[in-house]
C-alpha cells in the first residue's frame, strides 16, 4: 500500500469517529450517510477551524441533506444521455466517462450523490464499450474522466485507461476532473507525474472552493502537476456560507494563480436532492463577477455559468450592464468603473491610407509607401517581424 493510501485510510467514514471528534449526534449523522455516504482526509480534517466555517460545511453532514425531498437525484439528467455505461455524450465533439465512484471527500453538495461512495470502477469490459463506442464516433476529439475521482485510481489503472484512449487517432485532448490535490495531495507523486507525461496533451480540472484549502502541501501537489507539463484549471461551485462573498472569491481566485492553476468556471449550485441549503440566488454569482471583473487580473476571473436542467449543458451569464445599448452605428459600452464609452461599428466602405514598408525594398532602404488597407491583412512576404500591416505604429525593432 502506498503512503497516499495509507493516509486515505485514515480518513474519517465512521459516524461514530466524527461525533465522537466534533461532539456531535451519531444517530443524526448516521440516518444522512445511509444514503450519501461520508468521508473526510486527514488534510481537510487539519484545514477546519471551527464548527461550521466554511470547509465544514463542504464536507461534515447536516440534517438539512434529508430534508431536500422535492430536487432530482440526476437534475442534468446525465443518465438519459448514456449511449453506454459510465459515458455521458451531452456536446458534440466531447464526452465524459466516469471511471470510479469513490471520492477522497465526499462533497456535502455533489452532483452524482447518487453514484458517489458507493463500491467499484470502470471494468474492463466496460472500457472496451467506451472505447468502441469512441472509436465508432469520429466527431469527439476531447473526453473529460471524471466519476467520483479519477486520481484515486492506482496509476496502473490509471495508465490502462490512457493507453487505451491513446489507441483512438481522432481523440485529441483528454482531461481528468479532480478534487485530489486539495484534499489528498499526497496522492501527487514524481511517479504519477511521470506516468501522466507520456499521454500528453492532458489537462486536468481541479476543485477548489475556498482559499483556505489551498494550503502550502496542496499548493506544491499543484506545482508538481504543473511541472509534469500539465494545465491547470479551477472548478468552483458557488456556495451558500462558503464563498458567496466577493471578498472571498476574490481571495480564493489569487490564491489559485499562486498555485498556478487557472480560475476556469465558477458553476451555480445543481438542483440536485440534498443540496438545495447550499444555493444561492443567480444575482450572487452575477455580483462576484462583477466584483471581480475589471478589480483584478482577467485571467483570475472565472467563467460563471449554470449546467441547465433536463440536459441543457452549460449557459454561461455575464452582468447585463456592460452592454448599455447596441445599434448599427455602434456599441454603447460601461466598463467596471461605472464609465460609459462608445465604440463604433465598422462602416461597408471604410478604407483609409496608412503608411506601410514597402514589399521588396531592403531592410536597409526601405521606402515608406502608402497602401490601401481594407478588410483583410496583405501577404508581407516575410516583413510581419518589422512592421504593422493595417493596425497602426510599426512594431518596435
Amino acid at each position: 500500500m502506498e503512503e497516499w493510501q495509507q493516509i486515505l485510510a485514515k480518513s474519517i467514514v465512521k459516524p461514530k469517529d466524527l461525533a465522537e471528534r466534533f461532539g456531535l449526534d451519531e444517530k443524526e449523522i448516521e440516518a444522512i450517510v445511509g444514503p450519501y455516504p461520508m468521508r473526510i482526509t486527514p488534510t481537510v480534517l487539519e484545514t477546519i477551524k471551527s464548527k461550521d466555517d466554511a470547509i465544514w460545511k463542504q464536507v461534515v453532514p447536516e440534517i438539512a441533506e434529508l430534508a431536500d425531498i422535492d430536487s432530482e437525484d440526476d437534475p442534468l439528467e446525465e443518465d438519459l444521455m448514456s449511449p453506454v455505461p459510465h459515458l455521458v455524450h451531452r456536446y458534440p465533439d466531447r464526452v465524459l466517462l466516469m471511471v470510479t465512484n469513490q471520492c477522497p471527500i465526499y462533497c456535502r453538495f455533489c452532483t452524482r450523490k447518487r453514484l458517489v461512495g458507493k463500491p467499484g470502477f470502470l471494468k474492463k469490459g466496460e472500457l472496451d464499450r467506451a472505447i468502441q463506442y469512441l472509436r465508432e464516433h469520429t466527431e469527439v476529439r476531447d473526453i473529460i474522466l471524471s466519476g467520483g475521482d479519477p486520481l484515486l485510481l492506482p496509476d496502473f489503472l490509471l495508465e490502462r485507461i490512457f493507453k487505451a484512449l491513446r489507441t483512438i487517432p481522432h481523440l485529441e485532448l483528454i482531461r481528468i476532473g479532480s478534487r485530489v490535490p486539495g484534499s489528498l495531495p499526497q496522492r501527487i507523486t514524481p511517479k504519477l507525474c511521470e506516468m501522466v507525461k507520456k499521454y500528453h496533451p492532458i489537462y486536468m480540472n481541479l476543485h477548489f472552493n475556498h482559499p483556505d484549502e489551498l494550503t502550502p502541501e496542496v499548493k506544491a501537489a499543484c506545482g508538481m502537476l504543473a511541472d509534469a507539463g500539465i494545465p491547470l484549471g479551477a472548478q468552483t461551485v458557488l456556495l451558500k456560507g462558503v464563498n458567496d462573498n466577493p471578498d472571498v472569491m476574490k481571495r480564493l481566485v489569487h490564491q489559485l494563480l499562486l498555485a498556478r492553476v487557472k480560475p476556469y468556471y465558477l458553476y451555480q449550485a445543481d438542483l440536485t436532492k440534498g443540496t438545495n441549503h447550499f444555493r444561492t440566488s443567480v444575482e450572487t454569482g452575477l455580483n462576484i463577477i462583477k466584483a471581480l471583473q475589471g478589480h483584478t487580473s482577467g485571467m483570475a476571473v472565472p467563467h460563471f455559468v449554470i449546467d441547465a436542467p433536463g440536459g441543457g449543458g452549460k449557459i454561461p451569464l455575464l452582468p447585463d450592464d456592460y452592454l448599455v445599448h447596441m445599434d448599427k452605428d455602434g456599441a454603447l459600452l460601461r466598463n467596471y468603473e461605472n464609465k460609459t464609452f462608445h465604440y463604433p461599428q465598422p462602416k461597408a466602405d471604410n478604407r483609409r491610407e496608412l503608411p506601410m514598408v514597402g514589399v521588396g525594398a531592403s531592410l536597409d532602404n526601405a521606402e515608406e509607401s502608402y497602401v490601401t488597407c481594407g478588410d483583410s491583412y496583405p501577404d508581407r512576404d516575410g516583413y510581419a517581424a518589422w512592421g504593422n500591416s493595417c493596425g497602426g505604429d510599426a512594431d518596435d525593432l
